[in-house]
């Protein structure tokens, strides 16, 4: 569900790939050089010098940046975030020349030539990246220094930041623009977007080709954008997993008794909290199994965090006494 990531990390890298091993005497059209720009008017450096990488070790890490800020993609759908990229990339060519003006100015440092490549809005991603996406700790090194879902994106920033002289300027731009989109400063994510028309024209003419249908031959895990989502099938492939076991038992105990399947306790009255006494108005049925014994310990800790104790024992029966199964199962239905 991510067509514009995808032909951003396929054909850019392409192309910087052809450059460096067959057709180098191309490059110096694709090289970001602002002296040409400012004093031979040459604006079109501002788009190819801007698009595609020249050194692959900077194809290398924006492209694995790309990869995982396609979440973006997901959350916000293929036209905003192709805004934002298109509003992140053109605030940064002007940030990248009041930058130089200003390194001039104050430094004395005179900058004819940045690196080239799509660097300003992968660096301004970066910043709905920090305040958007939650931190959830993973692991500490030393015991003192947390490992998040996060770091290995710091990471690659990182080595891409110290990949070339002045990167850090490309740093700095795609981060401003990245803020000044992304608080909606002066309004720049009302001017500074795709129509709805472009947005259709690609999606009739390129998702066809960048996109890709979901495996049906593995079971999919949480890789929603946000906690809720991956909580939420997280827990649904729990409660799926549940019922095909209670399928299975019910099966075998077909096969053993001859009976006839119970197909009420695959979904059991659980989902119906209104009625915690469910247990003394059940019917009773030939063929069943006997309940499996629970912990009157962990029913008490279930009952601690507010769950009646017939929901704690189906709970518990339905997960065959895994506490953690048990709760996530009571928190989701």
């Amino acid at each position: 569900k991510a067509p514009l990531s995808k032909s951003l990390l396929l054909v850019p890298s392409a192309i910087s790939i052809l450059l460096t091993l067959l057709f180098q005497h191309y490059q110096k059209f694709f090289a970001y050089n602002l002296q040409a720009v400012k004093e031979d008017f040459q604006i079109w450096r501002l788009v190819c010098g801007r698009t595609i990488c020249l050194d692959l070790k900077d194809t290398f890490c924006s492209s694995l940046l790309i990869y995982n800020f396609r979440i973006f993609e997901r959350r916000y759908g293929s036209r905003k975030f192709s805004s934002f990229l298109l509003g992140a990339w053109m605030l940064s060519a002007l940030f990248d020349l009041l930058l130089v003006e200003i390194t001039q100015y104050m430094f004395g440092i005179t900058i004819n030539s940045l690196p080239s490549g799509f660097l300003g809005p992968v660096f301004a991603l970066f910043v709905p990246f920090y305040s958007s996406i939650p931190r959830v700790q993973v692991t500490q090194v030393l015991g003192h220094f947390s490992i998040t879902n996060k770091s290995l994106v710091y990471i690659l920033g990182l080595q891409l930041l110290t990949s070339g002289s002045y990167i850090w300027i490309l740093a700095l731009s795609g981060l401003l623009s990245g803020i000044c989109y992304n608080s909606s400063i002066l309004k720049v994510h009302q001017i500074l977007c795709v129509p709805r028309w472009v947005a259709k024209i690609f999606s009739w003419t390129l998702e066809p080709v960048f996109s890709s249908s979901e495996p049906t031959n593995e079971v999919r895990v949480g890789m929603g954008a946000t906690v809720d989502i991956q909580r939420q099938q997280r827990m649904e492939l729990l409660d799926r997993q549940i019922m095909m076991s209670q399928v299975a038992q019910m099966r075998r105990q077909r096969q053993q008794q001859g009976g006839m399947i119970n197909w009420n306790r695959l979904f059991p009255p659980l989902r119906h909290r209104h009625n915690a006494n469910y247990q003394d108005h059940r019917p009773s049925e030939q063929g069943i199994p006997p309940p499996t014994e629970v912990s009157e310990e962990q029913v008490a800790r279930l009952m601690e965090m507010g769950f009646s104790r017939g929901d704690a024992l189906e709970a518990l029966r339905a997960s065959n006494n895994d506490l953690n199964v048990a709760t996530n199962f009571l928190l989701q239905h």
